[in-house]
């Protein structure tokens, strides 16, 4: 957005006054009544005599004279247009975000207050939270791990969220097998956080149980993590007690049986103690969306706006027709309109 201002206005200050007193003194003296006298015997012919249109062309001539001041006088101030620039400085966090896909994830727990046939196994409850948190993260790098026997990156580090939430629809139990390799899983984000420059590393880690694969602990994952000063947030999702799972009993159909929620939530603690996170436990969906709008406004992303004006000189937008209009008035004043002493 581009405005008009002047880089000296002081100079409009004290010019202005005295452009205002010089034509006055030019309409009173010069282009006034003349004070001249010639001594004629008889007056009455000199009166019919109408008004030479030169005479009143060069008093309108002169007028010339103020106006090419004045254009001077504002040249001299220096007028400028400013466009306002910003600058958004952003200091971003990169985020992994590690989901167990077990087989232990089609419980139907999360959605407690609902009848059996109308709940979302825990992984559908897990990515619909996770859709929205993903959403407010405009600025950040997030990439996602998921893990069960093994752990691989179902998508790295990205700023194109699209992509990551296609991706993340593309999510499945099972898709890394049945167990859980908790370390695994944190390894493998690790991994993808290790070489990262930004101001702040995250990993937000999401199980329903507890280590029972892979060869890499996650306490010592948890200290690879703290040696790369990566922060590591852990969830434990689950009921406490029994879960209903849907299970297929052959002839007979499908049937629901409850089993037992086996969350290792020491382990947990002590895998986000040791990089300065924090553990949360969530036992249905509203819970787990409060987790990660937590976790949300505990990682901010710091944005710094800077603000400057861009000025562009236009004192020639004045000055020229300034230097017009004066030769203008010496040329006519050089011609017919010239004034004879």
């Amino acid at each position: 957005m581009k405005n008009l201002i002047f880089e000296d206005p002081l100079v409009l200050w004290i010019g202005i006054p005295f452009l205002v007193l010089w034509t006055a003194a030019l309409f009173y003296f010069v282009l006034g009544k003349s004070r001249a006298s010639v001594k004629f015997s008889q007056v009455s012919r000199l009166k019919q005599i109408k008004p030479s249109r030169t005479v009143a062309l060069r008093k309108a001539i002169q007028l010339l004279r103020v106006i090419v001041i004045a254009l001077l006088l504002v040249a001299a101030a220096r007028p400028q247009t400013g466009r306002k620039e910003s600058k958004i400085r952003t200091k971003a966090i990169d985020i992994m975000l590690v989901i167990d896909t077990s087989g232990s994830m089609k419980a139907l727990d999360l959605d407690a207050h609902k009848r059996i046939s109308a709940r979302r196994n825990r992984l559908q409850v897990v990515k619909d939270v996770v859709r929205s948190f993903i959403k407010q993260r405009e600025d950040d790098q997030i990439g996602l791990v998921v893990f069960g026997d093994d752990a691989y990156t179902q998508c790295p580090l990205t700023l194109d969220h699209g992509v990551l939430l296609d991706l993340l629809d593309r999510v499945q139990i099972g898709m890394a097998g049945e167990n859980t390799a908790l370390g695994a899983g944190l390894g493998t984000a690790v991994k993808r956080l290790k070489k990262s420059k930004a101001k702040s590393k995250v990993v937000v880690l999401l199980t329903d149980g507890r280590n029972n694969a892979g060869t890499l602990t996650p306490r010592k994952a948890a200290e690879v993590a703290k040696a790369f000063g990566i922060k590591v947030y852990t969830i434990g999702a689950g009921t406490r007690g029994q879960a209903p799972f849907i299970v297929d009993a052959g002839i007979f159909g499908k049937q629901v049986r409850y089993m037992n929620v086996e969350i290792d939530e020491d382990t947990l603690k002590d895998m986000a103690e040791k990089t300065g996170g924090h553990y949360y436990r969530a036992t249905d969906a509203d819970t787990l969306k409060n987790i990660y709008e937590t976790i949300n406004k505990l990682e901010k992303t710091e944005i710094v706006v800077k603000s400057y004006m861009d000025y562009d000189e236009h004192f020639d937008w004045f000055v020229i027709p300034a230097i017009v209009l004066l030769v203008l008035e010496i040329v006519l004043l050089g011609t017919r309109f010239r004034k004879v002493p």
